[in-house]
């Protein structure tokens, strides 16, 4: 079983998270005109890397908190988890 430890509350069993996306990827500004082709890109095309990535969780069955948290999409290993707000590791 895999643990992963909320920045907020420490470490849990993997079943008290929930798997959020990428959290490299950024959403086009508000309130200005985007292409079709830009929305598609942002919508739908996503990066499938392997090795250390930063990705988005929640913690569903406990605090409820969003965060980040650096995983190795190979081993799925949790080398590091972060704050939401934390701009550690902003381009890994």
């Amino acid at each position: 079983m895999l643990e992963i430890k909320c920045p907020y509350c420490g470490k849990r069993s993997q079943n008290e998270f929930a798997y959020g996306g990428d959290a490299t990827i950024k959403r086009p500004k508000l309130n200005t005109e985007v292409s079709d082709e830009e929305w598609d890109t942002f919508v739908y095309y996503r990066k499938n890397p392997r090795g250390d990535h930063l990705e988005l969780w929640q913690h569903i069955s406990g605090c409820r908190q969003w965060f980040k948290a650096k995983r190795n999409t190979a081993t799925h290993e949790i080398i590091e988890t972060y704050e939401l707000s934390s701009n550690k590791e902003e381009h890994s």
